[in-house]
């Protein structure tokens, strides 16, 4: 009996980052009987099935998740801490409608990498001229270290990335270089171009940055370094996303990013949001972060969900996230295994040592697993793994119904009347067929034949970076 981890050649792998650097390691599994058989246990057989009732995502399971969605989405907008969706004004009420001219820039800050981007807009006509980027490691000790530190050595990296500039990136005479900048950590943010940091995650625990204005320390650290930029824009991936897409479609709506973690976003009427006590936008709109993740109304949980929710840095939150994003797919799927295997022999006499390792199993692993047509895999490893990918697919699409839903109520009947496009990014989204599928699925049972042909769900690949620098354009200090 072998447990394999780290690739035979005939089981498929895939990469599970939207980046080149840091991607996960491509890791395969492989489970075979001394003979080469596979080995099914009769004391496994229950697991299964009562994994399989409980996680069960029928159309009335779906049909609650998407009215609770919705209802918790209206009352995250009435008032802050009205439920478990944030409902974050993300203070971005003009979008890019391709008029954009000029050089603009953008800096993602989300985690142990960072990307700086630039691109040459030249309107209707043109488009998008050129694009150019890099991405930055960033050294592990000041991931620790002070915030001047870690601002200081960002605006180094952008300073040396603007000395390159030439070819077809033009600044027009007389201007400052604009960027957008991408923060995906929790951020109370105040205007279009400045938020306070509410805490670091993600294993940073830099120092000297938490309450504060994260756009004035990057701001400060540029003038350091003497690069002559400022932020126009500050945004989170999920609302760089739907800038992205709209800008090249202007039927996008909605945003959902399904990669290592999830959320999603979407186009609101500012009618619409209680909270903002009767404060107007030039637009009348404004795009809304729900903070989905955090959703919990009615989820099929199952005691290997409650087991890993427990032990977890965050019991008893963002169990939407934990149902159904890339972080979490692949250890659900390990600790049932591990169940099995202690229950009924799955892998012989012995659990592998290295599946009792917590988070072992990466989401890539079970697509692969999932596509595997050899006979080198346990059916019942294929039937685990399509379970958890299956719910969380389906889950997700009857998230994106709900979002929909709330907006054809609003806009009594619009919504679902004409073309409304759904961009999707992330890893998870994009490397794992099946899980696309279920969510697809879920999409059409939900809203029926007719009014799902009016929902385009479409994968907007990367477009977090190009739409940061899309919004310092639309927030721009100069006339297009």
């Amino acid at each position: 009996m072998s447990f394999a981890v780290n690739p035979p050649p005939a089981v498929r792998s895939f990469p599970f980052s939207r980046s080149p650097i840091g991607r996960t390691p491509r890791v395969s599994m492989v489970v075979r009987s001394g003979a080469g058989v596979p080995i099914a246990t009769a004391a496994a057989l229950p697991i299964l099935t009562k994994l399989q009732n409980d996680c069960a995502t029928p159309l009335p399971v779906l049909r609650h998740v998407a009215d609770a969605m919705a209802t918790d989405m209206r009352a995250g907008l009435a008032v802050d801490g009205g439920s478990d969706l944030k409902m974050i004004l993300s203070y971005v009420d003009s979008l890019p409608t391709g008029n954009e001219r000029g050089l603009f820039y953008a800096l993602d800050l989300g985690g142990t990498n960072f990307r700086v981007l630039r691109t040459q807009l030249g309107g209707k006509d043109d488009r998008v001229i050129a694009t150019e980027c890099d991405q930055v490691s960033i050294p592990q000790d000041l991931m620790f270290g002070t915030s001047e530190e870690l601002f200081d050595f960002i605006a180094s990296a952008l300073a040396k990335f603007a000395q390159k500039e030439g070819g077809k990136f033009v600044l027009p005479d007389g201007r400052s270089r604009e960027t957008g900048f991408t923060f995906s950590f929790p951020v109370k943010q105040t205007s279009i171009d400045s938020g306070i940091l509410i805490k670091w995650t993600k294993g940073f625990a830099v120092s000297g940055t938490p309450g504060k204005d994260v756009v004035a320390c990057l701001n400060e650290a540029m003038k350091r370094q003497g690069l002559d930029m400022r932020v126009s824009a500050l945004v989170n991936d999920t609302v760089a996303t739907l800038a992205g897409a709209r800008y090249w479609d202007n039927d996008v709506m909605v945003a959902v990013i399904l990669g290592t973690g999830t959320n999603a976003c979407y186009v609101e009427s500012v009618d619409a949001i209680p909270k903002l006590n009767g404060q107007k936008t030039t637009s009348g709109r404004t795009i809304v972060n729900t903070e989905w993740g955090a959703f919990s109304n009615g989820l099929p949980l199952t005691e290997f969900d409650r087991e890993m929710d427990a032990e977890s840095i965050n019991p008893g939150e963002q169990l939407f996230e934990k149902t159904i994003s890339g972080m979490y797919l692949g250890e659900i799927v390990r600790r049932i295994l591990v169940r099995m295997a202690e229950s009924g022999s799955l892998f012989g006499k012995h659990v592998p040592e290295r599946l009792r390792t917590p988070f072992t199993l990466g989401t890539p692993n079970i697509s692969s697993m999932q596509q595997d047509t050899s006979e080198d895999l346990e059916a019942m490893v294929v039937e685990v793994c399509d379970t958890i990918a299956k719910r969380g697919g389906r889950l997700a699409g009857a998230g994106i119904v709900g979002i929909l839903q709330k907006m054809e109520e609003d806009s009594k009947g619009i919504v679902f009347r004409k073309r409304t496009v759904v961009a999707m990014d992330g890893g998870l989204y994009e490397h794992h067929p099946q899980y696309r599928r279920y969510l697809k699925d879920a999409v059409t049972e939900l809203l029926g034949p007719e009014l799902s042909n009016n929902v385009v769900i479409e994968h907007s690949k990367d477009g977090s970076g190009i739409g940061a620098a899309l919004l310092a354009a639309t927030n721009s200090i100069y006339e297009h």
